[in-house]
């Protein structure tokens, strides 16, 4: 793909599966809000921005500089997805699934952020977890702007660390406050090193968050794929047991989509929850 620098944005000229509504609204990330023009506008990594479609490409603000170093990574812009969605074709649905969701990217997400956002997510729905994010950063973030709009980054763990139950009752985010906490802490302390965890197994990553309070296979999964960016990891909802249970046998094991695991779940989840099952 060819990147062209332009006064206040970058241009990504043909891209090939970069579909921001895809890509957004897919349930892997709750800080992106599209306004009536279709313009995406949130922060990540400490960094505000708008992505928004034009003409065939895709534009995102900021610098060229800032495109090499945030953006870049974090639409993982290095990964062949059509490759992936031709080796992900190896049965009727998941080769429809892979077809509907073309566009969809892996973002990879700072980790803590991942890591707070699908605690709160657990037995939640979408609009209200971006609703308890949005009220933790604006509680607890720096502010950043944007276009003339104040918008705030997600709090550090460090931060996070030293709340209350009671500091996050703006959030009402219910039972789930002292598992933020814990966590908060926990990374904060260092006895869970989110750095060291992206750098091993999903097998050494499932069980040192599962050991935490608070989190499940689901959420773990989560955690693992759109935080650690360990590619493998298979999240499973109510929405991808239905689709599992319709369409794949009892015994299925995701294994068999090797590392892209992680992307074949994201276009079943996408796929299914769009009345596809």
């Amino acid at each position: 793909m060819q990147y062209i620098e332009h006064d206040g944005f970058v241009e990504i000229v043909q891209p090939e599966d970069f579909d921001p509504v895809k890509i957004f609204e897919c349930g892997q990330c709750f800080r992106w809000n599209a306004d009536e023009n279709g313009v995406y506008r949130g922060v990540a990594h400490g960094l505000a921005a708008k992505v928004w479609t034009e003409n065939g490409s895709i534009f995102i603000s900021g610098s060229i500089e800032q495109f090499n170093d945030v953006w870049h990574s974090y639409f993982d812009m290095d990964r062949d997805y059509v490759r992936a969605r031709e080796q992900l074709s190896i049965d009727e649905y998941t080769r429809a699934a892979a077809e509907y969701g073309a566009g969809i990217r892996i973002l990879k997400q700072d980790k803590w952020e991942a890591l707070c956002s699908f605690i709160i997510s657990q037995c939640n729905n979408i609009p209200r977890i971006k609703k308890i994010v949005e009220t933790l950063c604006t509680c607890f973030g720096d502010p950043v702007e944007l276009d003339g709009v104040t918008m705030y980054t997600f709090p550090s763990a460090e931060k996070v660390a030293k709340l209350t139950v009671d500091d996050l009752a703006p959030l009402r985010c219910g039972y789930r406050a002292p598992y933020i906490i814990g966590a908060a802490q926990a990374v904060a302390d260092g006895s869970l090193d989110l750095e060291a965890l992206s750098k091993s197994d999903f097998t050494t990553a499932l069980k040192a968050l599962k050991a935490m309070n608070g989190i499940g296979d689901k959420v773990a999964n989560c955690v693992i794929l759109f935080g650690l960016c360990i590619p493998d990891a298979f999240p499973i909802d109510v929405w991808m047991k239905k689709a599992l249970t319709a369409h794949y046998p009892k015994d299925f094991d995701p294994k068999v989509f090797g590392e892209n695991a992680g992307l074949a779940q994201q276009y079943i989840f996408y796929y299914a929850r769009s009345g596809n099952v």
